[in-house]
């Protein structure tokens, strides 16, 4: 009954020694993932811009679909530059971000394609749920303030 009390306590030991020693390198990779994960994104999102503007200037004119798309982009790097400075992700920027897009894909429906109807109400209606979704989100902030994200 005491070797294996022993032997117990031994292994525990051994446990705990192993943990300490592997617990750092585990930090280590998963912190070296995330900057290169955000380095990757990041320069992505700098190299589809740089494309995107590109052919702007190629066609000698920009469309109000491709001035939003370069929002995009700047929400974008935004989003990647708050992850990158606190490692939290700005739930925000992915909602600023959506409303965008959809109101690219509006004024492309409308433009370009000259629909109306059902599908112009649905993308608006998008827009609206999100546009609710974000009030909501600075509403819960401002009663509830976390105090570790800087406002958005």
């Amino acid at each position: 009954m005491k070797a294996a009390s022993t032997l117990g306590h031994r292994v525990a030991g051994i446990t705990s020694a192993l943990k300490r020693f592997t617990d750092p390198i585990g930090s280590l990779l998963v912190d070296l993932f995330h900057l290169l994960a955000l380095f990757a994104i990041g320069a992505t999102t700098v190299w589809s811009a740089v494309s995107a503007f590109a052919n702007m200037v190629q066609r000698s004119q920009a469309q109000l679909e491709d001035i939003l798309l370069l929002f995009i982009y700047l929400e974008v790097g935004a989003m990647v530059g708050i992850y990158f400075k606190t490692t939290h992700l700005p739930v925000r920027y992915l909602i600023y971000i959506a409303i965008t897009a959809l109101g690219r894909v509006l004024v492309e429906m409308v433009g370009a394609e000259h629909r109306t109807g059902m599908d112009l109400v649905v993308v608006a209606g998008a827009i609206l749920i999100l546009s609710l979704a974000e009030l909501a989100l600075r509403f819960g902030a401002s009663k509830f303030p976390s105090g570790e994200l800087p406002s958005a």
